[in-house]
């Protein structure tokens, strides 16, 4: 009987403790929205696009676009035996970086995203 009680006040606890987050745990796509790759790392979607010239990086938290003017990311491209490191900037509602970049089916990249100084999250794409 002394366990039944304390098993219900626990999930009378975790109960409130649910009713008192405001994080909004609603759904939402993990699609592509630039024609790119997007994973999830820590409820954020990052989305890679990489082409020869331009490697971008759009940042989703839950689903809705977030502010990068403040953010920054470091990219490492790796393409069979080649590695290459690039660093992005803001630019309007993405990280951006130009130049000339080894990247095609398979390239595998691993994005370490900062914002306002503060590690955001690290997220690892394989481009298609």
């Amino acid at each position: 009987m002394k366990y039944a009680w304390i098993a219900a006040l626990c999930l009378a606890m975790a109960g409130a403790a649910q009713a008192q987050d405001k994080h909004d745990h609603a759904p939402h796509e993990h699609k592509p929205l630039h024609g790119g790759v997007v994973v999830e790392s820590k409820d954020m979607d990052y989305e890679l696009v990489a082409k020869a010239d331009t490697v971008q990086l759009y940042l989703r938290d839950h689903g809705k676009p977030m502010d990068a003017s403040k953010a920054a990311a470091k990219v490492t491209l790796l393409s069979g035996s080649d590695k290459q490191e690039v660093e992005l900037k803001p630019v309007g509602d993405r990280l951006e970086a130009k130049g000339s970049f080894k990247v095609g089916a398979g390239t595998k990249a691993v994005a370490v995203v900062s914002n306002a100084g503060k590690t955001l999250g690290t997220a690892r794409f394989t481009l298609k």
